[in-house]
């Protein structure tokens, strides 16, 4: 049986639009998802067992049933169960480079190689549109790791609609290490001080994601005009995070004065994000930053816009 070693990419958000209520509870969104090529590691390997075994040395990654890895084997193994009965469950050792609870959707995209790895090693033959369909019962950002490059989702962020890759450009993220933020309270949040806001009709809000589908940030994109894409980087959860965590404001600030083409905070926060047209430029504001604000638990890290989803590398054969 082969053995597989994937590579799971972090995405940013470069727009993120709350457009109102849905009747599952979540929020009815629009976005524009871009890979990137900080990266996550998983080496998967049949281990002749039922038991699914994760190895991870990285503090802040469980090793529980809440590790979205370990929920995506368990969901694999419950839609397939002729296939975990008959090849039985592997291991997984996960080299994690994404940072935890950044907003860029690390615990996602591992998920997504997960569903991808065991596909593979089952010998499943499933569809991209298959595994993004499973992709969705785990989380909203996951089906977009299944194709990544750079996507407009709507719907609660898993209908997901490729467009034109961005994959020439750079970027420089800044995290507190010990900074987290919740998810459910970046959202809950925002509902509690904007939701009178909130649009909820199906006429209005298929309008509004036509709108993105066909504005200003899209056609930047497809023309692929760097100055004008820094200019239009948009979060509705800024609103919320910036004023409650002045770490952020301040990071967001430093970041966005040291230059570049446009900074934001990504997804539901902390990292903060500054658009760069090279890899020279993005050094060079980085060593700026971290010469303005001098900290011992602000990390930073320079990477580079990708094309590219779930990368398979050169299977192997397991014992």
């Amino acid at each position: 049986m082969q053995a597989y070693t994937l590579i799971a990419p972090a995405k940013i958000n470069l727009y993120l639009e709350i457009i109102g209520d849905r009747p599952d509870g979540y929020h009815e969104l629009v976005m524009i998802l871009q890979s990137i090529d900080l990266a996550d590691r998983l080496e998967l390997q049949a281990n002749g067992t039922q038991q699914f075994r994760l190895f991870c040395d990285h503090p802040q990654v469980p090793n529980d049933s809440t590790n979205l890895v370990l929920r995506a084997a368990s969901l694999m193994a419950e839609a397939f169960p002729e296939a975990y009965a008959n090849f039985g469950a592997i291991n997984i050792k996960l080299d994690k480079q994404i940072p935890v609870a950044a907003g860029l959707a690390g615990g996602s995209t591992d998920a997504a190689a997960m569903l991808l790895g065991l596909d593979l090693i089952w010998d499943l033959g499933l569809t991209q549109s298959e595994l993004q369909g499973l992709g969705a019962k785990l989380g909203s950002d996951v089906p977009f790791f299944l194709a990544g490059g750079t996507a407009i989702a709507t719907g609660r962020g898993e209908q997901i609609d490729p467009i034109r890759d961005l994959d020439n450009l750079w970027i420089v993220l800044g995290k507190y290490n010990q900074l987290a933020i919740s998810t459910p309270w970046a959202y809950q949040t925002y509902r509690e001080q904007f939701g009178e806001q909130y649009v909820n009709e199906p006429d209005s809000i298929a309008s509004r994601a036509l709108r993105v589908h066909s504005g200003p940030l899209v056609k930047s994109i497809m023309q692929q005009d760097p100055q004008q894409i820094g200019q239009m980087l948009h979060n509705d959860l800024e609103k919320v995070a910036l004023t409650q965590y002045p770490q952020i404001q301040q990071l967001r600030l430093v970041m966005e004065e040291a230059g570049g083409l446009g900074t934001m905070m990504s997804g539901s926060g902390p990292t903060v994000f500054t658009l760069c047209q090279s890899q020279a430029e993005a050094e060079t504001l980085q060593q700026k930053i971290q010469t303005t604000l001098i900290d011992p638990e602000l990390e930073f890290w320079v990477a580079k816009l990708t094309n590219q989803g779930i990368i398979i590398e050169n299977p192997t054969l397991s014992l």
